[in-house]
């Protein structure tokens, strides 16, 4: 894409990308993402989200999998770290894990704006790129599916001395 940039929030001086993660689980020849609600608009996308102040990068996709799907996961591979521009001008930084699935809780409330979790393959997200919430998630399957895999170790957090 080729947009202009926008500027640092005033006063601020620096620019920040909004961190995000998002989750790439597969069971056969599906994969685990969500409908959401966005501006109107019912779209699919990964389980993802913000990180949160004080967690980890791992913590978060966790997190952000079991409260937008009720699924608990554990991550398994860092698949890749994505930097997007949405068309509002606002940045991203996603990195996505691949994950397995461990156990799903069906009475789980979903968070604000989740419609539901679904199972789909990556044929069905392909036939309707109007659907998907961003470019990433496509990318993030075909990344999978290419055997795209960091080991886990590849993204690590330092904790401040005692």
């Amino acid at each position: 894409m080729s947009e202009t940039p926008v500027a640092p929030p005033e006063g601020s001086g620096i620019w920040r990308p909004r961190v995000t993660v998002a989750t790439i689980v597969q069971r056969g020849e599906a994969f685990l993402l969500v409908e959401e609600d966005v501006r109107g608009a019912r779209v699919f996308n990964q389980p993802a989200g913000h990180l949160e102040p004080g967690e980890s990068l791992q913590q978060a996709a966790v997190r952000e999998t079991l409260e937008e799907t009720g699924w608990e996961v554990r991550p398994t591979c860092l698949v890749r770290v994505y930097q997007w521009r949405a068309r509002s001008g606002r940045e991203f930084l996603r990195f996505t894990f691949g994950a397995e699935a461990l156990r799903h809780d069906p009475a789980r409330p979903l968070d604000s704006g989740i419609v539901r979790a679904v199972w789909l393959t990556r044929d069905d997200l392909a036939a309707d790129p109007s659907r998907l919430r961003s470019p990433m998630v496509l990318a993030g399957i075909d990344d999978w599916l290419a055997g795209r895999r960091l080991p886990l170790d590849a993204v690590a957090r330092i904790e401040p001395a005692p």
